[in-house]
């Protein structure tokens, strides 16, 4: 420890010295090339480049502006570029990945560790229980649906990170009790992970050769060859009666089998026989809540209709201990401004104010926000949908698709219940000014939600980023620089007299010696781009 604290001061004491050691080095420059002047004929070599300077036509400066503004566009494009698409300035990520640790910058990394909780404690974070990725409990049939959209769009709706964690999931999940596998089950194995679909299908029908009655074969075959929901359920029920004739039956198969059944029956309008599967499931596999059945079984109670049932449910899962979801929270909200939309008018209520109704309405809707601020711009249709993936992110842009894929009938069903979200959902953000550092009813937003999201949603889909980031530093640097250039260029190309004049009125240089407007240029452009650099360094590292 004694050594490890003499480290310790020693590194402090080098960062701390850093700028006084830079301050030293630029007088020692500045005195050598002074008492050196004389052998390094300083006074000539300028008195060369003024000559040069002389020489040289504004057609030289002209080109030399035009060609700077061209670069700093060029870099300005890919900036923007970069930003778009990693969400941060390659530049910055490059200046504090490399230059920071050389200037003393040191993360804090105590801060990063803890996080307030809602009653203002300091608790434990960690960025894995953060970014947890869950399967998405309505996630759709790749070969009836998820297919149908490739053919027709020509693009993929899937990830190969998202597609990779569903082929550990059914690796995991279709194991079985036993601890020996059979040789139909090792071939499912392979399956699992193969990344072409076509030699996925082969794989389970070679499954199926060795044993018909194998179940795994068929739930890949109804996930991924059947290219209609029918053709897909008549598998999942061969797949069902394969599963029950095993010895010691294999439940968690079970389970998915019976939830995909209950699915592609809610699919094919037969609501009320798939609200009793799931109910039944519910009832006989009670220790299986993390499969999230209670999210099928609220939506396709939504669909029919039966509020009082819905809310039924949410007074079970809608729980302080049990782990929320969009789908929880944003289907609270929908009930209480359900009771109050039809009659709700914003000119209205700012007259009178308020009822207590309408107060529990936004307050529902303000704590839905809150946890998922994604949901409403989908809802209120501001940004286009696509299809849900297969997991998502709790309170990303990947949970808030999936919720409003499903869910955003159910809300234009509530007449005004839309009407209400657009007049009040903006108001959370005012409740929290600061979402990364303290939150409201909810724990702070985490910040690793748009690198996970990217990762789990298609490229052609704009992820939604909470809170907003502001354009970095480097792209207004660059537009500046550019725009500074070009209007050089531009001014010096059209009116080379004038500005001619106008540098000699502003010259400081004697009358007999007066510079040309291309010297006033060079000098203004070097100010202007070593006073920049300057406050980035200081905005960066100080």
């Amino acid at each position: 420890p004694a050594q490890l604290a003499s480290i310790f001061k020693l590194k402090s004491w080098l960062y701390w010295s850093w700028t006084y050691i830079c301050t030293l080095w630029f007088a020692m420059v500045l005195t050598m090339v002074y008492v050196l002047r004389s052998p390094l004929k300083l006074q000539e070599t300028v008195n060369a480049a003024s000559v040069f300077l002389n020489t040289l036509t504004p057609k030289f400066y002209v080109a030399l502006t035009g060609t700077s503004s061209l670069i700093s566009g060029l870099i300005l494009i890919f900036e923007w570029w970069y930003f778009r698409k990693y969400g941060t300035s390659f530049i910055e990520q490059v200046s504090v990945s490399h230059l920071r640790p050389l200037l003393g910058g040191v993360e804090n990394s105590s801060s990063a560790g803890l996080f307030s909780s809602v009653n203002g404690d300091t608790e434990p974070r960690t960025n894995v229980a953060e970014c947890k990725v869950w399967r998405n409990p309505l996630n759709l049939f790749r070969g009836a649906e998820y297919s149908r959209y490739t053919w027709v769009t020509g693009k993929e709706p899937l990830t190969y990170y998202d597609m990779n964690l569903s082929a550990q999931d059914h690796q995991t999940f279709f194991l079985g009790d036993t601890q020996q596998l059979r040789p139909e089950d090792s071939v499912m194995q392979k399956a699992w992970r193969e990344r072409n679909p076509q030699a996925r299908i082969r794989a389970a029908y070679q499954a199926i050769e060795l044993n018909r009655e194998c179940a795994a074969a068929y739930v890949l075959l109804a996930e991924e060859e059947a290219t209609t929901i029918t053709e897909a359920e008549r598998l999942f029920k061969q797949a069902l009666k394969s599963g029950m004739k095993l010895s010691g039956k294999d439940t968690n198969l079970v389970v998915y089998i019976k939830r995909r059944l209950a699915m592609c029956a809610r699919k094919l309008g037969r609501i009320k026989e798939a609200v009793k599967m799931m109910r039944d499931l519910m009832k006989e596999f009670p220790l299986l809540g993390m499969l999230n059945i209670h999210e099928n079984l609220l939506e396709a109670l939504l669909e029919l209709q039966a509020y009082a049932d819905v809310q039924a449910v949410l007074a079970k899962y809608d729980d302080i201990s049990l782990p929320k979801s969009a789908t929880i929270c944003y289907t609270s909200a929908l009930l209480k401004a359900r009771a109050v939309s039809d009659k709700f008018s914003p000119e209205a209520a700012s007259r009178r104010g308020l009822s207590t109704a309408e107060m529990n309405a936004v307050e529902a809707i303000h704590r839905a926000v809150e946890f998922n601020p994604h949901v409403p711009k989908y809802l209120l249709e501001m940004k286009s949908l696509i299809l849900p993936p297969e997991h998502i992110l709790k309170r990303g842009d990947s949970e808030a698709v999936a919720y409003a894929f499903f869910h955003l009938q159910h809300w234009k069903r509530a007449e005004g219940a839309l009407n209400l979200l657009h007049c009040t959902w903006e108001g959370t953000f005012r409740i929290i000014p600061y979402p990364l550092e303290k939150g409201h009813l909810f724990y702070p937003y985490p910040g690793c939600t748009e690198t996970a999201d990217r990762e789990l949603l298609p490229s052609f889909h704009e992820v939604s980023v909470y809170p907003k980031k502001e354009l970095p530093f480097f792209i207004l640097f660059t537009a500046g620089l550019c725009s500074f250039c070009a209007m050089l260029a531009m001014l010096t190309h059209q009116f080379p007299e004038l500005m001619g004049v106008f540098v000699k009125a502003v010259s400081i240089c004697t009358p007999h010696r007066t510079q040309k407007c291309v010297g006033f240029f060079v000098v203004v452009f070097l100010a202007f781009l070593s006073s920049l650099c300057a406050l980035n360094i200081y905005f960066f590292f100080v």
